[in-house]
C-alpha cells in the first residue's frame, strides 16, 4: 500500500459533508476572482494616484501570470507523477504508488490509480500462484503415469489389470484437475445458467455423502484433486431436519458446494475424526440452510475473510491424517462461486470445536406486490 491516509475513502466519497473545500473547480474559480480583484484594485490605485493605465495593466498581467503559474504547477505536478506511475504499471511494475496528499479530484484519481495497482498486483500474484500450483499438481500424476507406461514398454512390468488400474487412477486424477480448471474458467466468465428444480434434501445429500465415501475408498492411497478426498478414516454424518425437507436450487451446483466443503473438512480432520453435514429449513419457501462441521484445528478469526479466496490453503501447513494433501486451494472459491450464483450466502461461523461453514440458499423467489 502507498503512504496515503490510514483509512482510504472510495473515489468520489466526501468526508467533508459532501463538498470538497479544495476542489479544482474551487481553485479555478478563486483564480478568476483573484485576477479580477487584482485588476480592479490596481485600476482604482491608478485613478487615485493618476498613474498611467499601461503600467497598471503590465503589473496586473504579471501578478495574474504568477498566480496562474503557481496554480497550474499545483495541478500538473501530480499529473506528471500519475503519468510516471501509470507508465510503470503498464510495464509490469506494480510496486509504484502515487502520493495521496490532496483533497480534490486529483487526490481521488491518485487513490483510484493506487487501488488499480493493488488489484493488478493481486491478480499477477494469483496468476503466478496458479501456474505454480497447477504445475505442482499436474507433475505427480503425469510422472506416475509415465513411469507405469515406461515400465510396460521396457518390459519390466506386465500390462496386467493391477498395473492398468494404477495408470487409470493417475489418469482420473488428471481429469479431476482439468475439471477444477474448467470450474475456474466458468468462475472467471461469471455467466453460468442455473437449472433450478425442487428436490428432497435427505436422499440428495445422502447420495452426495455415499459418493464421497465410495470415491475415497476407490482412490485410497492415491493423492486427490479438488473436491474428492482420499481419506477413509474420517466418518461422514448426515443430519437433516425435518426428514421431509425439500429445497429449490440447481442440484449440480449444490453438489459442487457440498463436495468441496466435505473435501476441505475431511482434509483438516484429525485421524478417525467426524464431519457432519447438517441441513435445516430456511426462512423463505424451499430455502435451505446447510452447515458442514469438522473436528480439526479450526480457522482463526483473522483468516475468516480469506477462507474463500483462490489458492488459499489455510494457516495449517499440513492437513491431518493419512492421504491428505494441500489441494489446489480452489475448492472453497468454487463453492462460494456456486452459492453466489444462487444469490445465497456462505461464510465461516463460530464453533466450539473445529470449523463450521454455513451456507444459505434463498429458495423460491418471493412474489412481488
Amino acid at each position: 500500500m502507498s503512504g496515503g491516509p490510514a483509512t482510504r475513502r472510495g473515489p468520489g466519497e466526501e468526508p467533508w459533508g459532501g463538498v470538497r473545500p479544495f476542489s479544482i473547480k474551487t481553485k479555478l474559480g478563486a483564480l478568476v476572482v483573484i485576477a479580477v480583484l487584482i485588476t480592479t484594485g490596481l485600476s482604482m490605485i491608478a485613478v487615485h494616484t493618476k498613474t498611467e493605465l499601461r503600467f497598471i495593466m503590465v503589473f496586473s498581467m504579471i501578478a495574474t501570470l504568477l498566480i496562474t503559474q503557481f496554480v497550474a504547477h499545483s495541478l500538473t505536478a501530480p499529473l506528471d507523477e500519475m503519468n510516471t506511475v501509470a507508465r510503470s504499471i503498464s510495464h509490469g511494475d506494480y510496486t509504484r504508488r502515487v502520493r495521496e496528499n490532496r483533497r480534490d479530484e486529483l487526490g481521488d484519481l491518485a487513490q483510484t490509480i493506487n487501488l488499480m495497482a493493488d488489484e493488478l498486483a493481486a491478480q499477477d500474484s494469483a496468476r503466478k500462484e496458479l501456474v505454480a500450483n497447477v504445475s505442482h499438481e499436474l507433475r505427480t500424476p503425469i510422472a506416475g503415469l509415465r513411469a507405469v507406461l515406461e515400465n510396460i514398454v521396457d518390459g519390466f512390468t506386465e500390462a496386467d489389470p493391477e498395473t492398468m488400474r494404477t495408470a487409470l487412477k493417475q489418469t482420473e486424477r488428471l481429469g479431476r484437475l482439468v475439471e477444477t480448471l474448467l470450474d475456474l474458467s466458468r468462475l472467471d466468465n461469471g455467466v453460468v445458467p442455473l437449472k433450478k428444480r425442487r428436490f428432497e434434501v435427505w436422499p440428495y445429500l445422502s447420495g452426495v455423502l455415499k459418493e464421497a465415501n465410495m470415491v475415497a475408498s476407490a482412490r485410497a492411497g492415491i493423492a486427490s484433486g479438488s473436491g474428492s478426498h482420499t481419506r477413509t478414516d474420517v466418518h461422514l454424518h448426515l443430519d437433516v431436519s425435518p426428514p421431509e425437507l425439500s429445497a429449490h436450487a440447481d442440484p449440480e451446483r449444490i453438489h459442487q458446494v457440498v463436495a468441496n466443503l466435505i473435501d476441505n473438512a475431511v482434509k483438516h480432520s484429525p485421524p478417525h475424526g467426524r464431519v457432519t453435514v447438517r441441513a435445516r429449513r430456511g426462512a423463505q419457501p424451499e430455502s435451505l440452510e446447510l452447515e458442514v462441521l469438522d473436528e480439526g484445528p479450526g480457522i482463526p478469526r483473522s483468516e475468516w475473510h480469506r477462507v474463500f479466496e483462490r489458492f488459499n490453503r489455510g494457516a495449517v501447513r499440513r492437513p491431518h491424517g493419512p492421504g491428505s494433501d494441500g489441494g489446489t486451494g480452489l475448492g472453497l472459491a468454487i463453492a462460494r462461486w456456486a452459492v453466489d450464483l444462487h444469490g445465497g450466502r456462505i461464510g465461516v461461523a463460530e464453533s466450539e470445536r473445529g470449523c463450521r461453514i454455513q451456507v444459505t440458499l434463498p429458495g423460491l423467489p418471493t412474489a412481488s406486490s
